[in-house]
Formats: structure tokens, sequence, C-alpha cells
């Protein structure tokens, strides 16, 4: 693909103007590590989560999408629509607590909430599990996929590098990578937000633009639906956003989604699994930006932002082009016939100038969101959670900020080893995703039932981790490879097992002791039949969780009203206007419904005091 001065120009001026984002916030991030990885807590809801959502589109996205849909149709996306509901319990029942609880990392809380050695030992072994191996396989992974994308649109040559032999797309991939790293090292999370702005507006508008060109390059959408029709022997097969047709003989489901698949999915798997970016009780890069915002309520709706955007809003533009690239490359592109290389393919072959120079910015924004949250999120661990906690607890905040820079860059460089030897750990993804294949639940429970310890979350990683390794492999040839029963199986195999397991040693270990959970009490106020003893003792009486019943009833128009949106928005583009609207109308009820109760609350939820202190005043 050739390029005009015009689209350099833009992909240029992109650079430019991510660079000087971090160099106008370098001083105000480099006055504390608060300020360096949590904005100084002063962050409003929509810039944090206009930057979830940038953070989790990254450069190989698109193309993810796109392979899911050339192969199973829009319902393919299932694999991880599923966890929206997932997301919404983090809305409307963990960001108020996240916020309260104050800590700087998702990993700090457990010395909040557990006490002595075991708390330790659990907060020391996620920072590092966290930030090395799993921090950077992702970084590895999206940086492998920024290569394809190099290669097929560009085509660059190898070139000379101080006497070494460095391909082109390496080395293109290499200058945002630095300057990714410039960025995030030297104003960390301020930079990271900002740039995260930029680089949404940025990449949303020019997916929209290639979905538009798609369309266009097969006839329109009538044509569209034909040529799908006779790819996947129905046009209900293609663009159904569920997975399931009614048949004679009942309720039956695609061949790549039985029904037990669709049932743990739908049932299980959105809360019982733990997944970066979708962490069962919120947690990870989610949970750093609702630390960072201004108020609870500015937590809440960054979330809640995050989770329509996610869903409801952003897949279109993606799905669309990835039904339109299987007219377009039926058969894939190149001699492995990849289909997710069909989305870049169709960028190249489609847009013109200077559309195809936005389409670049636009990678490459994909791509240094998601970079400059990972870094400046490994880097956190490794600081607050590691070197801060066990190794230097009370040098002077320049010099911790000093350490997170030089962290950063680390992180870059052992990225670039695991980039180059990606192949060789790509069956350790699998490996380490085990660890937290049935730790959900206590993920969750341990905010709101008092029994639960140290000793719970330790041994539920613990059984996660072996039981999903041997339900896997006595799985092995029991359904045709790649058959989703095989994942299905294993996860409910892990959720029962490791769940017996975790309650079990929490009834057999001693409980935190009283001041630990007072305090975690006092600070957090998480309310709610599980902590009824420790808030009676407290003062608090028989204090509700924060929102009441409404908490579950928001929760519900919560997923109401963003698969209403996804699937309203769906109809109306495939010509489905009436069941478009309609479903359209019902989110905005539900949404209705969410706004209202947030007009009837104050900023911070409306803590009342204790009982005790009350009868005192």
């Amino acid at each position: 693909m050739n390029l005009t001065a015009i689209d350099w120009a833009i992909v240029i001026a992109y650079f430019a103007l991510s660079m000087g984002i971090g160099l106008l916030f370098t001083k105000k991030g480099g006055e504390s590590i608060e300020q360096y990885f949590l904005s100084g807590r002063n962050v409003s809801w929509w810039l944090a989560g206009a930057s979830m959502v940038a953070t989790t589109f990254a450069a190989d996205t698109p193309l993810v999408v796109t392979g899911l849909v050339a192969k199973n149709g829009v319902a393919g996306n299932w694999l991880w629509w599923n966890f929206l509901m997932s997301g919404m319990l983090t809305v409307f029942f963990f960001a108020r607590l996240w916020r309260r609880a104050g800590v700087m990392t998702d990993v700090e809380f457990a010395e909040l909430r557990y006490s002595g050695a075991p708390a330790a030992a659990l907060r020391g072994f996620r920072a590092l599990y966290l930030a090395i191996p799993i921090n950077l396989i992702i970084l590895g992974w999206v940086t492998r996929a920024m290569i394809k994308i190099l290669t097929i649109s560009l085509g660059l040559h190898d070139v000379n590098v101080l006497g070494l032999t460095v391909s082109g797309e390496v080395l293109a991939v290499g200058i945002c990578f630095v300057i990714t790293v410039a960025y995030s090292a030297g104003a960390g999370m301020w930079a990271v937000l900002w740039t995260d702005l930029v680089q949404f507006v940025i990449k949303m508008t020019a997916v929209i633009i290639l979905a538009v060109y798609a369309v266009r390059a097969v006839g329109g959408i009538g044509p569209l639906k034909a040529g799908l029709a006779t790819h996947f022997g129905s046009a209900d097969a293609a663009i159904s956003v569920l997975p399931v047709s009614v048949t004679p003989n009942g309720l039956t489901t695609y061949a790549w989604m039985p029904l037990t698949a669709l049932v743990v999915f739908l049932s299980v798997q959105w809360w019982a699994a733990w997944y970066p970016g979708a962490e069962p009780g919120g947690g990870g890069y989610v949970a750093q930006r609702i630390f960072s915002s201004k108020t609870e309520r500015d937590g809440v709706l960054a979330t809640l932002f995050f989770n329509v955007a996610h869903y409801a809003i952003r897949p279109w533009p993606w799905i669309i082009t990835g039904l339109a690239t299987v007219i377009l490359y039926p058969n894939g592109v190149g001699p492995t016939h990849d289909k997710e290389a069909a989305y870049v393919q169709a960028f190249v072959d489609l847009l013109p100038t200077p559309w195809r120079g936005f389409m670049m910015a636009g990678f490459a924004a994909a791509y240094m969101s998601t970079v400059g949250t990972q870094l400046n999120w490994g880097a956190s661990y490794l600081v607050n959670d590691f070197y801060k906690r066990f190794l230097k607890p009370a040098a002077s905040e320049r010099h911790y900020v000093t350490v997170s820079r030089w962290t950063t860059v680390g992180l870059f460089l052992a990225s670039v080893f695991v980039t180059m030897h990606l192949q060789t750990v790509e069956g350790a993804w699998k490996f380490l995703l085990n660890l937290g294949a049935g730790t959900g639940l206590v993920l969750i429970l341990r905010w709101y039932w008092w029994r639960v310890n140290a000793w719970s979350e330790i041994s539920a990683m613990v059984a996660s981790f072996v039981v999903s390794v041997l339900a896997s492999s006595a799985l092995v040839g029991r359904f045709p490879e790649g058959d989703l029963r095989t994942d299905a199986w294993t996860m409910l195999i892990t959720v029962a097992v490791s769940t017996v397991v975790w309650l079990s040693v929490t009834f057999l270990t001693k409980p935190e002791p009283d001041s630990k959970l007072a305090s975690f009490y006092e600070r957090v106020r998480p309310g709610g039949p599980g902590w009824r003893h420790v808030s009676e003792r407290l003062g608090y009486g028989r204090e509700p969780i924060p929102g009441g019943a409404l908490a579950w009833t928001n929760w519900v128009a919560g997923i109401v009203a963003v698969y209403g949106s996804l699937f309203g928005i769906g109809k109306i583009i495939f010509g489905e206007l009436i069941p478009g609207f309609v479903l359209l109308a019902i989110a905005a009820f539900a949404f209705a419904w969410i706004a209202r109760s947030f007009r009837s609350e104050g900023s911070e939820g409306g803590r009342p005091a204790p009982a005790a202190a009350m009868a005192a005043d």
C-alpha cells in the first residue's frame, strides 16, 4: 500500500500530539506516585471512562472480532459479550467500594481486607504474577498483532540499523513503542488518560469509515445479507445476535456453539472466571481508573460509560467490516487463509487518501493506548506492592517516582524479549489463566461476607489451577478439536471443585481478627447481611449494601439497557427498523431508570453515620 504525503502527515501529526501531551503532564505526573499512577485521584468520570474503553481497544481487537464473525457470524461475539453481566456488577456493586477503599492498586486490597503473613504473601505474589507474566504476555500479544498489521499494510523491507538487519515492521512497531514509553514513563497516568481520549476518538472514527467503505464495496446492506446467506446457509445464521434457532425439533444452537457451552457462558463464566479487564468484582486497569476518579459517583459513572461503549457502541463497525470480508475475501488472506488478516487487507484495498493515513494513525493509537496502560499498570504493582511494600518502605516520593519511571522502561525492555519469543510462550497463556479459572466467587464474596479470609483466596487460586489443568487433560479426545464443550465442562468442573475447596478452607481456618474486620468495615462500609454482626457491633445497625435493593434493579436495568442498545443498533443496521427501534426504546427506558436513581442520591452515595455516633450527638 502506498501512502501519500498527506497520509504520512496525518500519522506524524498524531505522534507529535501524543508526545506533546506527555511533555505537558511530565511535571505534574512526577510530583508523587499517587499523581504518577492515579492522577492525584482527581479525574472526571468521562475521562476515566473513555480511558477504560480506549485501553481495551487494542490493535488486535478488530482482527479478533473479524475472525469470530467470519467463522461463526455475529453471534460468535458471545465469547466476550457474556462478560457484560460481570461488568454491570462492577458498576453497581463494586465501583463505590473500590473508590472507598482508597488503595493504589487492586492487589493492595489484600492487606486492607486481610491480616498477617498470608495477606502479605497474597499481595506480593499477585503483584509479581500480574505485572510480569500476565502483563508481558499481553504486551507481546498486541505487539505481534501490530507487526501483522504493518506487514500486510506497508510491506516494509529490512533496514540496516547500526550494522544490524532489522525488519521494517519491527522498526515501525519500535517507533510506536518508544514514543509510548516516552510519554507514559515521563508523565504516568496523566499522559495515559489524555492520550487515551485522543486515541479513542481517532480509532473509532477510523473503524467507522472503514465499515462504510466495506459495505459500499459489497454493494450495500442488501447484497451483503445475500452474500452472507450463501456463505452461512442463511442470513439469520450470519447476522442473528443469538446463536440459537427454533426448529420443528425445538431450540437448537448453531454448530459452533453447543447448547452446553452457551448455557455456561451465560450462567457461569461471567461470574466464575478471572480474565484481565473482566475480573469478577472489578480489578486491574478498570479498578485503577476507579481509584483515579474524583468521587464515588465519578467512579460509578466512568464504569457505566465503559460498559455501554465497550459492549453496545464499539463492536458494530468491526462486525460490519468483518462480515464484509466474508464476501470480499472468502478464502481469507495469504497462504494460511488468515481470516483475521482480512480486516487489514480490507483497509489496504478499500480506503483512499486521506483515510489511509487516518487508519494508520488509528492502528497506532489502538496499539499505543493498550501499551501505555499495560506499562503504567504493571509498574504500579511492582513499585507499590512489591518494591515499596517489601524492599524499601520508607523512601521519599521523588525516589518512588524515579523507580516507577525506570520500572516502566524495564517492563518495555522485557516485553521486547517476550515478543521475540512469543511462539514459545503462547501455550503459557491458557496455563497462566487457569490460575483464576474458578476464583470469581471468592473475589466477589470477599467484599460482602466477613468470614472470607486470606486463605480463602489462596486456596481458591491453587485449587482452580490444579483442577482446571487436570480437567482439561481428562477431557482431551471427548469432543472434537475446537469444540467449546471442552471449555464449558472444564469450567463447570473447576468452579464446582474449587468452590468446595475454598469454602472448606474458610471454615477450617481462623477468621480475620475483629480489629481487621472493624477497620475494613469502617473504611469501606460494604453493608449487607454478610457483615451484620460487624456493622451492629460498630453501631451502624443492619446496614444495607450501598444502594440497597436499587443496586439489584439497576444491575438488571444496566444489562437490559446495553443488550437492548446492542441488538437494537444491529437490527437498524440490517434494515429491521421496527424491532430495532423497539429495542432502543426498551434500552432508553432502562437508562432512564438508572438516571433516576443517580439523581436521587448524593455524590458519595449518602453513607450514614454510625447509629451510636448519632445518638451521642
